[in-house]
């Protein structure tokens, strides 16, 4: 492919846009064509990380007491500017993460919406007041902020993820350490820049990129941080989760083995379009997508045969072609996992179809990416990994169930809680279902990915810290503190 030149993006550092004191790079690849590179960043170390936290720290007193108008206003000019910008920042989503153009588009224009919604809602949210006994005395509550905050998101939403844990820290009044995936930094980093181009003061949001490795501790054990909001694995968050500090907030959102019940009354076609919407869309690339299809023996040959029909005539290809159904794995690590997992999967179940790489002579076009074909087993039993691990791939495993109580039995027996849906037309079903499975979010003939700005989002179990919630106002609360005051007259 031609040679291009490639830009090299700096932190941000009290309001400055700067190298890191390492005066190291890393690469940013394409995974649809690995021989791209969308740009060069900062590989930080500690010193880097304790620059921002400093900077942060420098800036809260001024931010805190910025008037709430004029905090909503900078989120509103931000939103503008990613709303104006959509198109070409969506063309860098999908070259750095490689998901289809149109979804990256609609991440933009929904990170923007988030903006927009905390930069009202923010304004409303107060504290209390206390009936009580003596007319000579009032009693209420007020919130406050934190202070300074970590923001560590992850790859495969690389500007939605941030969008909603950044966006409620602000108008809020903490200040804010941004660390983004280092697969996907680039998304952030126009994130970071629109907030900054709105006029956000010195230090209140600071970007820096790298490892977590050189990164972590200054930004999770540190006691000057305040509040620690990330996203990504269970095994990274629970070692983030041992190690912050006693006075240190923490809200994780981690792994999940979401699954979808097919009940015997189920709309068939509605149902497979459920699983492949929610487990391949995305390159199976989303905490809440559907990994684990639970279906009534009356109609698992019939639903198999449907799912597989559908998954043949899914187009696999880079997202920046229109009609192209599956993109490709985000990072090369991730490929080799979902591979591993397709083999533990042939030795444990049955294989009915996919789990290649594509990368051969007869995949040509795919060869410099990172592509896999869609897989699908049957015979899958709960003792096997591949009804217990997450895979994070367009890897979908059938469970026969024998009634509604062994699908949820089934279900729930997993460490994770995140996401689970239902197909059905029965209204009891659905009702129990809402109150029988172990999941912070409970999907109804719908999807097992997907939640709304305004409702909050989180898991149970292992999924999650099962504190704080993201999205809505629970966000708000996660970001403020209360203190109780007696005012005498």
């Amino acid at each position: 492919m031609p040679s291009v030149a490639v830009e090299t993006f700096c932190n941000l550092i009290a309001g400055q846009w700067v190298p890191s004191a390492t005066g190291r790079l890393f690469d940013n690849l394409n995974p649809a064509d690995r021989r791209e590179v969308v740009g060069r960043f900062q590989a930080c170390g500690a010193a880097d990380a304790r620059a921002a936290v400093d900077a942060a720290q420098a800036a809260f007193a001024g931010w805190r007491n910025t008037p709430i108008g004029k905090r909503a206003k900078i989120l509103q000019d931000a939103a503008a500017w990613l709303e104006a910008h959509a198109d070409a920042f969506a063309a860098e989503l999908t070259r750095e993460e490689g998901k289809p153009l149109a979804l990256a588009k609609d991440e933009f224009l929904r990170s923007a919406q988030t903006l927009r919604f905390y930069a009202v809602e923010g304004q409303s949210y107060t504290g209390e007041t206390f009936p009580q006994d003596d007319r000579e005395m009032m009693v209420y509550t007020q919130r406050e902020p934190l202070g300074v905050v970590t923001v560590i998101s992850p790859w495969n939403f690389p500007v939605s993820i941030p969008a909603r844990k950044i966006a409620p820290a602000l108008i809020t009044g903490n200040t804010v350490v941004f660390k983004p995936s280092s697969d996907a930094p680039l998304s952030g980093y126009r994130l970071a820049e629109s907030l900054a181009r709105a006029g956000l003061p010195a230090g209140v949001l600071n970007f820096i990129t790298g490892a977590a490795s050189e990164l972590g501790a200054t930004l999770c054990e540190s006691g000057a941080v305040r509040a620690i909001s990330f996203t990504g694995s269970t095994a990274a968050g629970t070692h983030i989760h041992r190690h912050a500090s006693l006075t240190t907030r923490v809200q994780l959102e981690l792994g999940g083995k979401n699954p979808l019940i097919v009940m015997e009354d189920a709309d068939l076609d509605r149902a497979v379009d459920l699983a492949i919407k929610g487990g391949l869309s995305l390159t199976g690339q989303a905490c809440t997508g559907t990994s684990r299809i639970l279906v009534m023996k009356p109609v698992l040959d019939a639903y198999v045969d449907k799912l597989a029909a559908r998954m043949r005539t899914l187009k696999i290809g880079s997202g920046m072609v229109a009609g192209n159904d599956i993109g490709p794995m985000a990072t090369a690590a991730q490929l080799e996992t979902v591979l591993k997992y397709v083999e533990i999967g042939r030795r444990e179940a049955t294989h009915i179809m996919g789990g290649e790489r594509l990368d051969g002579a007869a995949h040509a076009e795919l060869a410099h990416g990172w592509y896999v074909s869609p897989a699908l087993f049957t015979g899958v039993t709960m003792d096997m990994r591949i009804a217990q691990e997450e895979i994070f791939g367009p890897v979908l495993a059938v469970i026969a169930v024998d009634s509604y109580a062994d699908a949820i039995a089934k279900a729930n027996a997993t460490p994770y809680g995140l996401s689970a849906a239902i197909a059905t037309r029965n209204p009891r079903y659905m009702h129990d279902f809402a109150n029988d499975i172990e999941a912070g979010t409970v999907k109804i003939n719908r999807t097992t990915t997907g939640n709304l700005v305004n409702a909050p989002f989180g898991g149970l179990k292992s999924s999650s810290t099962s504190t704080f919630r993201e999205s809505g106002r629970g966000a708000l609360e996660f970001y403020t503190q209360i203190k109780t005051v007696y005012r005498g007259l």
